[in-house]
């Protein structure tokens, strides 16, 4: 599949941005801006049932094998967000990033009850200006127009698929999991059980799901070293 990408600036540094679930590559636009000034070369793209992206069928296997056939291999740092972060770990071993941030990853999705995901079908389905700022007060106005943009373009059908358990055995470069605080994905157990298999775990206090959405100092601080 070929996947619409967003490529911006000149750096000498590359960075791949992965965004989550019924956003696109817009979601990044702060976070983007932070790393275009720090030398990087940006490149996002919209997973497949998302954004500019076609519509196929929806498994966690063919978002990795996208992400591996869209993408350029040796990237200076990868970023996934949520499902983007489950994206980019099954996509990993062949991308070979020189660092991997996973940021309050979706690895165990079927850990995410059906009252949930029935919530997000409809707040996707009834959004508003007002809706996504109240259930989001620290988001920027810039931040609600992408997440709006990001749901009119979003495939509701891809709920019906994406399911399962990927929480990766080990990692197959530096990697970062980034939890959020309280975090939608991440427990308490399995943050502990990544520590165990390898991964660095960091907690940025009071931030939500979508940390680089509710604190952008908190997300950039906490890359320190990584980035």
């Amino acid at each position: 599949m070929k996947l619409h990408v967003h490529e911006r600036g000149d750096g000498d540094k590359l960075a791949l941005l992965i965004h989550g679930g019924m956003s696109d590559h817009r979601t990044w636009h702060a976070v983007e801006d932070e790393l275009v000034a720090r030398g990087y070369r940006v490149i996002a793209p919209d997973l497949r049932g998302h954004g500019a992206s076609p519509r196929g069928e929806y498994r966690p296997e063919l978002l990795g094998d996208d992400l591996a056939e869209n993408l350029p291999g040796g990237a200076d740092v990868a970023i996934g967000h949520s499902l983007g972060g489950l994206s980019l770990s099954l996509a990993a071993e062949r991308l070979r990033p020189k660092k991997a941030i996973y940021s309050d990853p979706g690895f165990a999705l079927d850990a995410v009850p059906a009252e949930a995901t029935a919530f997000m079908r409809k707040m996707v389905a009834t959004a508003t200006q007002d809706s996504v700022r109240t259930m989001n007060p620290r988001w920027s106005q810039a931040d609600i127009d992408a997440e709006l943009a990001g749901f009119a373009l979003f495939d509701p059908a891809f709920f019906d698929g994406v399911r399962g358990d990927y929480v990766p055995e080990r990692p197959v470069v530096p990697s970062l999991v980034q939890v959020a605080d309280p975090s939608f994905t991440i427990n308490a157990e399995l943050a502990a059980e990544l520590e165990r298999r390898g991964f660095e775990v960091r907690t940025v206090k009071g931030a939500g799901h979508c940390v680089h959405r509710d604190d952008l100092p908190g997300f950039m601080a906490s890359l320190e070293g990584w980035i």
